[in-house]
């Protein structure tokens, strides 16, 4: 009862801070004319965003970080090695989102960091949170006890860390195409987790990230169609990223790929795009990622969101149920 206590303190926590928090910083972020750069290829319905004000990732990232170190020196949390893992990739990948986004804005278009720039800075990343995960004496086989595998990496599990490090950033930074959609799904993401880490013992990673839960609800509130303001790489590669630490944390990974699993569908639908494209000489899809393809089909923005949800949810509570029994 107590830990349930605890977890419905911090999604409260989370969520008030974010919501007070959004009201400071979205005034600011206009007057600073941090707007967000709409690609031409996406059509009128988009164009209209113009302008909206992106790096909004802030609403969920700062209180999240500050509640959580708050909650670690008045003792509520214990700053174990895993939360500090959680910590660092967080942050880190929240920074790197930052820069991402400054240099959008800077240079007036929708491209920041290139290509090599950015997958640079997310291979830095992965070896220094590889590091610390070794420093810490955790598991290094691949584990999943009900298709009896268990499968010893040794170093190499670090090759597969950056792997899922880098995938899964990746994958919700390219699902932030429509208003709530990727802030949505990882809240939906996130729940599940919270309530894996709880019932497999990692009571600290479950309440940080029950406390996510409820920083991302807060963002929701100014995120939802019509977006006052966008999370921006800020906030995607740093959900992404350590929505993939807490499977790796947890040693559920496998489970990362049923929860994820509408992520992991919009990212294949850019490949399979791209394949398509170089082999066929045609598209496979109207437009990549999968939700403009609804688009082009002529589904409002609104109801691709909530059947994106729906999907998520679903996948979640299937997430669940493997991931505790796993």
């Amino acid at each position: 009862m107590l830990i349930l206590n605890k977890a419905i303190a911090v999604v409260m926590m989370g969520f008030l801070s974010s919501v007070i928090f959004g009201l400071i910083l979205i005034p600011l972020l206009k007057r600073m004319h941090v707007g967000q750069r709409i690609s031409a290829y996406v059509g009128e319905n988009h164009r209209k965003k113009e302008g909206t004000p992106t790096m909004g990732g802030l609403i969920f990232i700062v209180p999240t970080a500050i509640i959580t170190l708050v909650l670690t020196a008045l003792g509520y949390l214990e700053m174990t090695d895993d939360l500090k893992i959680v910590l660092v990739v967080f942050i880190g990948y929240a920074l790197l989102g930052f820069l991402d986004d400054y240099l959008s804005i800077k240079h007036k278009e929708n491209d920041g960091l290139t290509t090599a720039q950015k997958f640079l800075g997310q291979l830095i990343m992965a070896i220094i949170v590889f590091y610390l995960y070794m420093k810490g004496n955790n598991e290094t086989s691949l584990v999943v006890s009900t298709l009896h595998i268990n499968i010893e990496m040794g170093w190499f599990y670090g090759v597969f860390l950056l792997f899922l490090l880098i995938g899964s950033s990746n994958a919700v930074n390219l699902t932030d195409g429509l208003d709530g959609l990727a802030g949505g799904l990882s809240a939906i993401a996130f729940i599940a987790f919270s309530l894996i880490s709880m019932m497999v013992g990692f009571q600290e990673i479950g309440l940080f990230t029950f406390l996510l839960v409820g920083c991302l609800l807060g963002f929701l509130v100014y995120n939802t169609h019509p977006a006052k303001v966008f999370m921006g790489d800020t906030g995607s590669l740093s959900l992404g990223a350590v929505m993939a630490v807490i499977a790796i944390l947890v040693h559920r990974e496998i489970t990362l790929l049923v929860v994820a699993f509408v992520f992991v569908i919009e990212t294949l639908s850019v490949i399979l795009q791209v394949f398509w494209i170089k082999v066929f000489h045609k598209k496979l899809f109207l437009m990549t990622p999968l939700h403009h393809h609804f688009e082009k089909l002529g589904w409002q923005e609104t109801d691709i969101v909530k059947l994106f949800w729906v999907v998520g949810l679903v996948l979640a509570m299937g997430g669940i149920y493997f991931g505790i029994w796993m």
